[in-house]
C-alpha cells in the first residue's frame, strides 16, 4: 500500500513538472513568434522604420531574454529543430518530445492569430518565403543557418568548458546576427514553429516544407559535429 502511494506521488509530480514545463516553452515560443514576426509586420506598416537590422535585432534579443528567462524551467528550446536535436544527442527524454513541440507549434499559432486581430494580414504575418521562389537556395541556407544555431547552442550552453552564463548572448547574438545576414534571402527561419504560425494563420504555404526539413537536417547535423568535437558529448554537463 505504502509503494502505491509513493508510485503515485511521484506521478502526480511527474505531471505537474510535465505541464510546467511545456507551458514555458508555449509562452517562449509564443514571445518569439509575436515579438519577431510582430517586428516585420509593424516594419512594413511604418514603411521601415524599424528596419531590416532591427528586426534582426528583435528577434536575437527575445531569444535570449527567454533562454534567461525559461532556461531554468524548461531548457528554453523555443524550437523543434532543437528539441529533436536535444533529444537524439540523448540530453532530453523521448516522453517529452511531441508535448513540446505541440507546446511550441500552439504558441506560434496563438502568437501569429493575435498579430492578424491586431494588424491585419500586413506582410503575410511575417511568413518566411524563399527569394523570388528559389526553394533550393533557401533550403541550403536554412539549413547551415540552423547547424550553425544548433553548433552555438552546443558550445555555449551545454559544454562544461565554455564559460557560464553567456549561453543565452551568444545564442541570441548568433540569431541576430543569421537574421541580419540571409532574412532577405531566406526570412532566416531557423525555426519550424516560427514558420509554421505565420504560415497556418495567413494561409501562406509556397515551399512551406523547407522550413521543416532543412532546419532539422541542419540541427541533427550540428549533433554529429559536436558529438565528434567533445569525445562523444563527454565534455558535457
Amino acid at each position: 500500500m505504502e509503494s502505491n502511494v509513493k508510485q503515485y506521488s511521484r506521478l502526480d509530480l511527474l505531471g505537474r513538472l510535465f505541464r510546467r514545463e511545456t507551458l514555458a516553452e508555449g509562452i517562449g515560443t509564443f514571445s518569439l513568434v509575436f515579438a519577431g514576426t510582430g517586428a516585420v509586420m509593424v516594419n512594413d506598416i511604418t514603411d521601415g522604420v524599424v528596419t531590416h537590422l532591427g528586426v534582426s535585432f528583435v528577434f536575437g534579443a527575445v531569444v535570449a531574454a527567454m533562454i534567461y528567462s525559461l532556461g531554468h524551467i524548461s531548457g528554453a528550446h523555443l524550437n523543434p529543430a532543437v528539441t529533436l536535436a536535444f533529444w537524439t544527442s540523448g540530453f532530453f527524454s523521448k516522453r517529452l518530445v511531441i508535448p513540446y513541440i505541440l507546446a511550441q507549434i500552439v504558441g506560434a499559432v496563438l502568437a501569429s492569430t493575435l498579430l492578424f486581430m491586431s494588424l491585419g494580414k500586413e506582410a503575410n504575418l511575417g511568413a518566411t518565403l524563399p527569394l523570388n521562389g528559389d526553394w533550393l537556395q533557401s533550403f541550403i541556407l536554412e539549413l547551415l543557418l540552423t547547424f550553425i544555431l544548433m553548433f552555438v547552442i552546443f558550445g555555449s550552453g551545454l559544454d562544461r568548458r565554455a564559460p557560464v552564463g553567456f549561453a543565452g548572448l551568444a545564442i541570441g547574438l548568433t540569431v541576430a546576427i543569421e537574421a541580419a545576414v540571409m532574412g532577405p534571402i531566406t526570412g532566416a527561419s531557423m525555426n519550424p514553429a516560427r514558420s509554421f504560425g505565420p504560415a497556418l494563420v495567413a494561409w501562406v504555404w509556397q515551399h512551406h516544407w523547407l522550413y521543416w526539413i532543412a532546419p532539422i537536417m541542419g540541427a541533427q547535423l550540428a549533433v554529429i559535429v559536436y558529438r565528434h568535437l567533445s569525445y562523444g558529448f563527454r565534455d558535457f554537463k
